[in-house]
């Protein structure tokens, strides 16, 4: 991905990027302690004078949704946890709606699930379109953020009708990537959701919210998918209600510049 310098005039937009960003942990190795660390320093990445912060959301694994809650609470900051088998999404629907049910049960207030790529690229739409469906009815006012995995999408034309079949489904958010494969996040399959959030717009007058996640480690990468995102939503609509940023790497790195 090419970047530009960053410019005086990029500051007010990273300040809007900052607080869309879901600071996240999703390692194996992660802890109470690494979960307690990341919520504290959520917290602490505010400063009102420069209108920075908070941060949307911290995403964790269900087991650490509740201490997440208990950390964050009163903050205004959200809990989001992955479930429904992340991140190969290979496991039957009662499997997966059972963890979702656990992440909701311990307090999480926004899901972040993954299609079943595999039933896509096989042909079978409906698997995909039940399985979020499904998803989007367990979790009913929560919000629900559904990872398309694109870089494991061998065509434009499934990124496209993967985003359809999600925000048809229900979807409140449609998501790149788990930032688990070598492929992550691109420009070129953000542009093609984006236009697809825009048709669906057209079509029905809703708004489905995006999503960029995976490998996003710059203010220069973060400044890339909000521009894309502003050529839909407008630069004065862009909130945390209707585009995020997963990151880990980017949180502490554009607070570091916003302060300096």
């Amino acid at each position: 991905m090419s970047e530009s310098p960053l410019t005086s005039g990029d500051r007010e937009a990273l300040c809007r990027i900052f607080s869309c960003i879901d600071n996240t942990t999703l390692e194996g190795c992660d802890t109470r302690a690494r979960v307690e660390q990341l919520c504290s320093r959520s917290l602490q990445m505010v400063d009102t004078a420069h209108g920075i912060g908070p941060v949307a959301a911290v995403c964790v694994y269900p087991v650490f949704v509740r201490q997440a809650q208990q950390l964050l609470q009163g903050s205004g900051i959200r809990v989001a946890s992955v479930a429904g088998a992340f991140p190969a999404g290979q496991s039957p629907l009662h499997v997966k709606l059972a963890e979702v049910r656990y992440a909701l049960d311990e307090g999480a207030d926004e899901i972040d699930m993954v299609i079943s790529r595999g039933a896509l690229i096989e042909g079978d739409e409906q698997r995909v379109y039940d399985e979020v469906a499904a998803i989007r009815e367990c979790c009913q006012d929560r919000t629900l953020k559904v990872i398309l995995e694109t870089g494991e999408l061998p065509s434009p034309t499934l990124v496209a009708r993967a985003s359809e079949l999600a925000i048809a489904a229900g979807a409140d958010f449609i998501k790149t990537s788990t930032g688990k494969i070598a492929v992550s996040a691109t420009p070129e399959a953000a542009k093609i959701m984006l236009d697809t959030i825009r048709h669906e717009h057209q079509k029905s007058g809703k708004w489905v919210g995006f999503k960029a996640a995976g490998g996003i480690s710059t203010p220069e990468q973060a400044l890339v998918y909000y521009r894309l995102a502003t050529s839909v939503f407008g630069e004065k609509e862009i909130s945390s209600q209707f585009f995020r940023i997963g990151a880990s790497r980017l949180t502490e790195r554009l607070f570091s510049f916003l302060t300096q």
